[in-house]
């Protein structure tokens, strides 16, 4: 499990980088759908693995594909909200990361006895769904089509170049935030059921309450970041969380 959960993990920034690209040249929502499309067919050849080897295969390709959905989807978000609105609208969008999480402990909770591992990958694929939703009713985003009316074609190179200090301060706060939440979320199952021997049954419960948690706190200081700043906000979360850590893995 640790394995696949670090191979998707590791070739996200390749995702990232290669479908950020193509977002600048086609538009944000047609390689959305395309991320979309990527990742669930690659949780159906996940559910249909004849071996080992060749799910850990589809995990990384899997992983290419949520490398890219991220960074497209919240730059379609933030470039189509107002300005006014991006501190709340940028906590909700964030909520809807333990959302899909408290969806799937949940599932995990009712079916996993039943459908097992590969009926659960299958039960991920069905993102594939909204594509129809996306190609109807989401629309593209207006920087996108401003950038292209003026026909900007920003090359790569040069942009990280010009601002490679803010290039490697996100990067390396990004790195930490997910080492923050991975760490703690991707894992944290596994290690119940390992180390203090839940059954699936609480493990889910545990998973929904904290879940809960995540996305009201996603909520809560999006919107007080509207008052107080985004950097404020996330200094004072993080520095919330900090104490609760060990009562994870030592209550």
């Amino acid at each position: 499990v640790s394995l696949s959960i670090m191979l998707a993990l590791a070739v996200r920034p390749v995702g990232a980088l290669i479908f950020g690209r193509l977002a600048e040249k086609t538009g944000r929502r047609p390689v959305l759908m395309l991320n979309v499309l990527f990742f669930s067919v690659f949780e159906l050849l996940s559910a249909w693995s004849p071996s080992f080897a060749a799910f850990l295969v589809f995990r990384v390709m899997y992983g290419v594909a949520m490398g890219g959905i991220w960074g497209v989807a919240s730059s379609l978000a933030m470039e189509t909200i107002p300005d006014r609105s991006r501190g709340v609208m940028s906590g909700i969008f964030q909520a809807g990361y333990p959302c899909g999480y408290l969806l799937a402990s949940v599932i995990f909770g009712l079916a996993y006895s039943v459908v097992g591992w590969r009926g659960m990958f299958l039960i991920g694929a069905l993102p594939i769904l909204l594509l129809p939703w996306i190609y109807f009713k989401v629309p593209e985003s207006p920087v996108w089509l401003a950038a292209r009316e003026r026909k900007e074609d920003i090359a790569l190179l040069p942009v990280i170049r010009s601002h490679w200090k803010t290039c490697l301060y996100l990067v390396v706060v990004m790195a930490c935030f997910n080492f923050f939440s991975h760490g703690t979320q991707d894992l944290y199952p596994t290690f119940l059921k390992i180390q203090h021997g839940f059954n699936p049954h609480t493990v889910s419960i545990i998973a929904i309450f904290y879940n809960i948690a995540a996305m009201l706190g996603g909520i809560f200081f999006g919107a007080v970041s509207e008052s107080i700043g985004r950097k404020k906000a996330i200094i004072i979360a993080a520095f919330l969380a900090l104490p609760v850590l060990p009562l994870w893995a030592f209550s």
